[in-house]
């Protein structure tokens, strides 16, 4: 795992992407027990080209030039199947913009902090991600005046109160 963050932190360093977070459940890892995960989710914010229309083309080709194989829209880096998912709304823009430096192993990352992920989790509101929520509540150390302003923010509130005071 740690040779497929160095070589995300290779696209940046090149200018292929302006900045990227891990996201998911790969970043979990970082404030709570591990769960089983089948791929790496990073969320980037692209290098500028002028063009309006988001285009993963020049990550893809990156890749494709230095002889990595992908699976649908994984890219297969060092075994590790990960997905570029380009920032898709004002909330997982401001997560990024508020990542983390963490160390894995020697390497450091940008992660997305655990009140952030429990906001991303709340907004697309997934079964998996209701539980995930719990065990984060349960396990990391939330400061919670972090995780309040993106859920007054993004209108939040009621799906969190919906997961820690069910009816």
């Amino acid at each position: 795992m740690e040779k497929t963050l160095q070589i995300i932190n290779q696209l940046k360093e090149e200018g292929i992407i302006k900045s990227y977070s891990i996201a998911g459940a790969v970043a979990s890892i970082f404030y709570v027990e591990p769960v089983t995960t089948y791929d790496l989710d990073v969320f980037i914010v692209l290098a500028d080209n002028g063009n309006l229309l988001v285009s993963l083309a020049p990550i893809y080709d990156w890749f494709r030039n230095k002889g990595y194989e992908f699976d649908k829209e994984h890219v297969l880096i060092m075994g590790v199947p990960v997905q570029f998912i380009p920032v898709y709304n004002k909330l997982v823009n401001e997560a990024l913009e508020n990542s983390i430096d963490k160390k894995y192993g020697e390497t450091v990352v940008k992660v997305i902090s655990p009140e952030y992920l429990i906001a991303i989790m709340l907004d697309t509101f997934r079964t998996k991600d209701k539980e995930r929520i719990l065990r984060f509540l349960e396990e990391a150390e939330i400061n919670n005046e972090k995780l309040d302003s993106p859920l007054k923010k993004y209108d939040l509130v009621e799906k969190y109160l919906s997961i820690i005071k069910p009816i």
